[in-house]
């Protein structure tokens, strides 16, 4: 799997990662959450790298303090991780990527 840097949130002990893949993913470095392997935590701003008429293909969690769960598929390939700059506390998952689709203003429910 091939891996395209799209944005970080750096911030005190911590570097959640959102990158593009070649296989139409986004593959997303967060911090692990403890008896989850398949659920991180990302700073609400990591999703301002998301690609233009794109959005991440998980359900977001909002945890009430600036951040969201997601989970998806924990990152095996070798070669992509050793790309990577992973903390101890931290993880990757890979997501499908979906098309961003916009609610009209005018829109009812």
């Amino acid at each position: 799997m091939q891996l395209r840097f799209l944005g970080k949130d750096t911030q005190g002990g911590g570097s959640p990662t959102l990158y593009a893949t070649d296989r139409g993913t986004y593959v997303v470095q967060g911090w692990k959450v403890h008896g989850h392997p398949t659920r991180i935590e990302i700073p609400h701003r990591l999703l301002g790298h998301v690609e233009e008429g794109k959005c991440l293909g998980a359900h977001l969690d909002d945890t009430g303090r600036g951040s969201f769960i997601l989970s998806g598929r924990p990152v095996t390939d070798a070669a992509a991780l050793a790309t990577m700059d992973i903390p101890g506390h931290e993880t990757c998952v890979e997501v499908p990527t979906k098309k961003e689709v916009r609610v009209s203003a005018t829109a009812t429910g």
